[in-house]
């Protein structure tokens, strides 16, 4: 809460570089001598979580213990999720976090005789105090509260960057889309500031903004989604653009070359203004005609080829449109069920759940807007 109005430009919050935990206080621990002997090296993220974990084993012990009473218990980034929650995810999201999860999975079998190694310093095993589950909160902790702070390479860890730093208290402060901050370490007052660009009154919650990311974003790297998000989009999968063509169109596998080779088959959206330029693109030039294929440039480069080629391309826009509103109210629904049956996911379902009605609102105003372009057209 701000104690005084605040201007663009007026400093929120900063932390003195002591405050900061990075790879440095790591080293500066009991932990540091098994780090710079274990080879090969091990990497600035593990020995952050290895941190993390050693400290909360520590508990009333640790000089941490302040901080790691106010870490959340559990996360809901998509590596903590339930399988059966993770399969209601929109596709590319899915797609993302399945791959998160493996990621994470082989971080800590990788690991493993690493954290053997650390024996000496703990009674209890190692095997039980380092287990996935706490590897997983680390990583989670790490992953959505980390600031980005560069730090010079060192022989003891791996080549991945050393960017990692975990700031008490300012990483309290919540994400708004709708507001923006400098956030940066001041090499003269050797503290990492936040400076805001946006107005805040007296007595209301300050903000900091994360970046301009869609919830899809959001939920994949910090576990939760934004409502009113002004920069979420639904994605369109190749997959589902493709199934709106006839496979016996004879250019389809040039067209499908072409788009791959000029990156048409990545991020196509649907947003709170309709359809993506890049969408919108893409589709044209699969809807070109035999007599129009020569023209395939021009259209990447949005000129109208036809008013035959623009009908077309508005046509199949709203058939993948419906299709995805009617596969969203499929998962609402499937989500709708399993909150009934399954008590111990409903926090994680309420999640997936305002993300997918979020998804619906997108694809509800799409559909108006290209029902509009529709009738102009005509």
């Amino acid at each position: 809460m701000a104690t005084k109005a605040l201007q663009a430009g007026d400093l929120v919050v900063s932390l003195p570089e002591k405050c900061l935990l990075t790879t440095g206080t790591v080293l500066s621990s009991c932990l540091g001598e098994y780090i710079v002997k274990w080879k090969p090296p091990v990497s600035p993220l593990i020995a952050l979580c290895t941190f993390l974990i050693a400290e909360k084993h520590a508990g009333e012990k640790s000089l941490w213990k302040p901080y790691l009473d106010v870490l959340p218990k559990t996360y809901t980034c998509p590596v903590c999720l339930e399988h059966d929650v993770v399969s209601l995810l929109p596709e590319p999201l899915r797609k993302k976090a399945e791959e998160q999860r493996a990621t994470v999975h082989e971080l800590y079998m990788s690991s493993k005789a690493f954290f053997s190694s650390l024996q000496p310093l703990f009674a209890e095993n190692t095997g039980t105090i380092f287990n996935y589950s706490a590897l997983k909160w680390a990583w989670s902790t790490i992953n959505t509260r980390t600031i980005y702070m560069k730090h010079s390479q060192r022989e003891c860890f791996s080549l991945e960057p050393d960017v990692y730093a975990l700031a008490p208290y300012l990483d309290l402060l919540n994400h708004s889309p709708n507001v923006q901050v400098k956030a940066a370490f001041n090499e003269q007052t050797r503290s990492y500031e936040i400076r805001t660009n946006s107005r805040c009154k007296k007595y209301k919650e300050v903000f900091i903004c994360y970046g301009p990311h869609d919830n899809q974003r959001l939920l994949l790297e910090y576990g939760f989604v934004a409502m009113n998000n002004p920069h979420s989009c639904v994605y369109v999968t190749s997959d589902t653009l493709l199934k709106c063509f006839p496979p016996l169109d004879k250019q389809r596998n040039a067209k499908i070359s072409i788009l791959k080779d000029h990156d048409f088959l990545e991020n196509l959206t649907f947003g709170w203004d309709g359809p993506s330029w890049r969408l919108l693109t893409a589709l044209k030039l699969l809807s070109l005609g035999a007599d129009e294929f020569t023209c395939w440039r021009r259209t990447l480069l949005g000129d109208v080829i036809s008013a035959r080629n623009e009908q077309q391309t508005l046509t199949v826009t709203a058939k993948i449109c419906h299709f995805l509103i009617e596969e969203t109210q499929r998962a609402l629904l499937q989500i709708s069920q399993l909150k009934r049956n399954k008590e111990n996911l409903k926090k994680h379902l309420a999640l997936v759940e305002a993300l997918r009605l979020e998804d619906l609102k997108i694809l509800q105003k799409s559909a108006e807007i290209i029902c509009n372009l529709n009738m102009a057209t005509t």
